[in-house]
C-alpha cells in the first residue's frame, strides 16, 4: 500500500462491454439557454425599456419644467445644459444636477400647491 492510496483514490479499470451511463443529453444543454432567457426578459429587456423611457424624458426636459431628481430635490428647471440641469429649489437659491439625476417630471403646479 502506498501513502498516496490515503490522499487520492486509486482508479480502476471499466468492466468491458459494460453500458455507458445514459443522461439526460439534450437536456444538459437546454437548461443554460432557458436559463439566459428567462434572465433575459424578466431583468434585462424591462431595464433596457426603463432606460429607453428615461431618455426620452431627458430629451423632452424644457425650462419651466418641475422635477424631483433622484435624491429626493424637488425645484423648477431653470436653465438646460448638454449634461447639467440648474434648478430653483426656493426663491433665489439654485443648483445644478446632472441630467441622469432627474428622477420624475411633475404635472405644472405640483410645487405650488405643496
Amino acid at each position: 500500500m502506498n501513502l498516496l492510496d490515503f490522499l487520492i483514490a486509486p482508479a480502476h479499470a471499466q468492466v468491458v462491454g459494460a453500458a455507458a451511463p445514459q443522461g439526460l443529453g439534450g437536456f444538459g444543454l437546454l437548461m443554460p439557454i432557458a436559463l439566459i432567457a428567462v434572465m433575459y426578459f424578466l431583468m434585462i429587456r424591462p431595464q433596457m425599456k426603463r432606460a429607453k423611457e428615461h431618455r426620452g424624458m431627458l430629451e423632452k426636459l424644457s425650462k419651466g419644467d418641475e422635477i424631483i431628481t433622484s435624491g429626493g430635490i424637488a425645484g423648477t428647471v431653470t436653465d438646460i445644459g448638454d449634461n447639467f440641469v440648474t434648478v430653483e429649489i426656493a426663491d433665489g437659491v439654485r443648483i445644478r444636477v446632472q441630467k441622469a439625476a432627474v428622477g420624475n417630471v411633475l404635472p405644472k403646479g405640483t410645487l405650488k400647491s405643496a
